[in-house]
């Protein structure tokens, strides 16, 4: 086990702020230039030398496991058939064995590329990568919080400086494309891969997604530091029905437009190089057979030119799933023709085969095709792959996995960390206290990077992270194992010996209960109730039935439901999936080194049925006043903690709140300006968070919106001014006829516990 004791460097932010709101997405707008002019010209005169079957291969994209032997062999005559004889374009993920190191990624690619040279153009293999929370299956990389707990800090620059690591650290895997940021809006906390989002709203998620595509794609993609992104998955995948992961959604036209919709336009407008379709259906239609939502909308409305992948064998599944095409010839045919350039297959030759037949028969023209392979080779001259191997040279990479970034990430697992209760001011605990920490998520790795972690499902994290602290390491690490006992208690899904937890809970003077969830993503995480686990249940009432204080730790990917313990917790810290130093940043805010400054990202549901938004509509949130006198109510709005909820150590103090205009035109921008001021007696950060109300409309308005926050830093007494700018999209809403408006009326902005009403005429 290695000493962490080097210094804390917490990310500090400037002084003068002005957030200017994202842009609400234009209909019929201007298209987005991702490719550069160079990059265009050459790929169309490649292009124009390559046969039918060149430009058909360049189309697939096949798992790497299905060129192995066994698990991390490599079967050279399996590759070169790939590449040779079907001219395949690109090629996906991790060898069978999970996490390899930089080197071992190196001689793969060397590989692949002595292949690819082989064939008559000498193009590029394009190999892409779920790197999720940093270069995710590479050994020794920096991890950082998962997405969800990057939205927790709400620190877009913190962020973009994250992804930039895992950029460069990819690269260093000699890897040039991610399939990364994950821009789902999930409507259910059931939704198993909740965690790999930013939660619940748009404003949030689409200043995140454009943080992510910046930090990734830089100013210059084909930069040896530097990948592309895959934006995903477009669109409405995280709004099913029943919560499970692929799963049918309904989504009226004008709630996609104003609430998903814009998550992924902000992300096209910075340049997105590709983007991964959803596996999902919305009202019926499979998105990977709708020409409305690839074609009509993603490259027409939102003026998207990138290149367009399917996510797992998605085509197939139009016909073994969905049921919307006879065979797998009819689901190439209505997928290719609904705007996909790229079939992540992952493992045979069938799409190959097929569109080649469609092809020759004109069932797919040919000026499809040609947009398609446009697309692919323009990325692979971006990325710079035809210049220059992209084998990366270890001395260009000197800082992989290095004390910096650990440092940032453990910044940003520092700042995203998020105190939802502190009664009696246990926190922050006294160092001299002797503490149990007890509980399934006390001991693992795996609870603290959850998914994606150097295996799909993450399961080898201890394995690979042998040299990293559990929650119960950290805290023997801070004040010594003479005053640190630990009890299992239960795992997640069963009991191990609650007694002795119990037991050892009667010799301490506080207990650190740490629960949450197995790793997990995608359809292995789905659930069938939001409900913690019996166990875990039952090991929290034993518990707190001592009378000793406990400090509540939740390690979960969803908010899952806990209320009828949590109640009785001393304090309650939201720890997310915070990565390999989450375990380290958590352990100084309990013990006050670092003082937290996370935001819940997500309403946090008190009951199970209990699901509403915070930007909720007023018939989800009646008061007492409207209920009939004649009946009992429990309230119809009432989160255990609500969206934008953080404490701190210190306290804040909003004055000042100001417009430039009380009265104002659908043109006008609105300058917003107010006073916060660092009232308590600790250094701090707090989350200024601008919220609008329509007060009436044609559609019936959110009780709130966000638009606009900014992270700012303040010293006990300190003020700062902070200034936002709402733009006249900001008032706007999608109307019933599917058209972005903005209606005179009263709109009230409401920053902290002050408000102040302005007219548009």
């Amino acid at each position: 086990m290695k000493l962490k004791n080097f210094a804390i460097t917490v990310f500090s932010v400037s002084t003068v702020i002005t957030t200017a709101a994202t842009k609400t997405m234009v209909v019929n707008g201007p298209p987005v230039p991702v490719f550069s002019q160079s990059s265009l010209s050459k790929a169309k005169k490649l292009l124009s030398s390559l046969t039918l079957e060149e430009k058909i291969g360049q189309m697939n994209q096949l798992t790497i496991t299905s060129f192995e032997s066994s698990p991390g062999v490599l079967d050279e005559a399996k590759l070169e058939e790939a590449i040779v004889k079907y001219n395949i374009g690109s090629i996906l993920n991790v060898p069978g064995t999970g996490g390899v190191t930089p080197e071992v990624w190196g001689k793969l690619m060397a590989k692949i590329e002595a292949i690819s040279n082989k064939t008559d153009k000498k193009i590029p293999i394009l190999y892409g990568i779920d790197a999720i929370h940093g270069s995710s299956y590479t050994a020794g990389a920096t991890l950082f919080p998962q997405q969800i707990g990057m939205a927790a800090t709400w620190n877009t620059d913190l962020v973009e400086q994250g992804t930039r690591v895992s950029a460069y650290e990819t690269r260093a895997s000699s890897i040039p494309w991610v399939f990364s940021p994950d821009l789902d809006l999930p409507r259910s906390p059931v939704w198993s891969r909740l965690w790999e989002s930013f939660g619940e709203d748009t404003y949030l998620s689409k200043s995140m997604g454009v943080a992510m595509v910046k930090g990734f794609e830089g100013d210059n993609v084909g930069d040896k530091y530097n990948v592309a992104t895959c934006i995903k998955h477009f669109v409405g995948y995280g709004s099913t029905v029943t919560g499970r992961d692929r799963t049918p959604s309904i989504i009226p036209d004008r709630v996609l437009q104003q609430f998903d919709l814009p998550i992924f336009k902000a992300a096209i407008d910075a340049k997105a190089k590709s983007i991964m379709i959803s596996s999902g259906e919305i009202n019926g239609t499979p998105v990977h057979a709708s020409k409305k939502l690839l074609t009509t909308i993603l490259k027409e409305q939102l003026g998207f030119q990138g290149m367009v992948l399917t996510d797992w064998q998605d085509i197939i599944y139009l016909y073994t799933r969905h049921k919307v095409a006879k065979d797998n010839r009819e689901a190439v045919k209505m997928a290719i023709n609904a705007g996909i350039d790229m079939s992540m297959v992952p493992d045979n030759y069938t799409f190959y085969n097929d569109l080649l037949s469609l092809a020759k028969s004109g069932e797919v023209a040919m000026t499809r095709i040609d947009d398609a392979v446009l697309k692919i080779l323009a990325l692979k001259y971006e990325l710079g792959l035809f210049d220059q191997p992209f084998v990366a040279k270890p001395k260009d990479y000197k800082k992989f996995g290095s004390a910096e970034y650990e440092t940032l990430a453990y910044n940003a697992a520092a700042e995203s960390i998020t105190l939802l209760k502190n009664n009696d001011a246990i926190l922050p605990l006294s160092k001299n206290k002797k503490v149990l920490v007890t509980g399934p998520t006390a001991n693992s790795m795996k609870f603290l990077n959850g998914g994606w972690t150097f295996t799909w499902q993450g399961e080898k994290a201890d394995e690979f992270e042998k040299d990293e602290f559990t929650i119960l390491e950290a805290f023997e690490n801070k004040v010594g194992k003479e005053n640190v006992s630990y009890a299992q208690g239960v795992a997640i899904f069963k009991e191990v010996n609650i007694a002795e937890a119990v037991k050892k809970a009667q010799s301490v003077d506080v207990i650190v209960l740490c629960v949450g969830e197995h790793n997990y993503t995608e359809t292995p995480g789905d659930i069938m109730g939001l409900a913690i686990t019996e166990p875990q249940q039952k090991l929290a009432e034993a518990l707190l039935a001592t009378g000793k204080p406990v400090i509540l730790v939740l390690n979960e990917g969803r908010p899952r439901t806990i209320t009828n313990f949590e109640l009785k917790s001393k304090a309650t810290i939201q720890c997310y999936l915070p990565g390999s130093e989450g375990s380290r940043a958590l352990v100084d805010i309990i013990y006050g080194d670092v003082n937290p400054s996370g935001k819940l990202p997500y309403n946090y549901p008190r009951f199970t049925n209990s699901l509403q938004k915070y930007n909720r509509k007023y018939t989800e949130s009646l008061g007492d006043e409207e209920q009939n006198d004649d009946a009992d109510y429990q309230k119809s709005y009432n989160p255990l903690y609500e969206f934008g909820t953080g404490l701190s150590y210190t306290t804040f103090d909003y004055s000042n709140l100001t417009v430039n205009k009380n009265v104002f035109s659908a043109s006008d921008t609105i300058e917003v300006s107010v006073t916060v001021k660092n009232t308590g007696k600790v250094t701090g950060k707090e989350v200024v968070q601008l919220y609008l109300r329509d007060e009436i409309a044609s559609i019936s308005p959110e009780v709130k919106s966000l638009r606009g926050f900014k992270k700012v830093n303040l010293t006990s007494g300190e003020s700062k001014t902070v200034n936002f700018t709402l733009k006249p999209t900001d008032f706007k809403f999608v109307n019933e006829a599917e058209k972005w408006v903005a209606e005179p009326g009263e709109f009230t902005i409401k920053i902290g516990d002050l408000t102040k009403t302005i007219e548009l005429k």
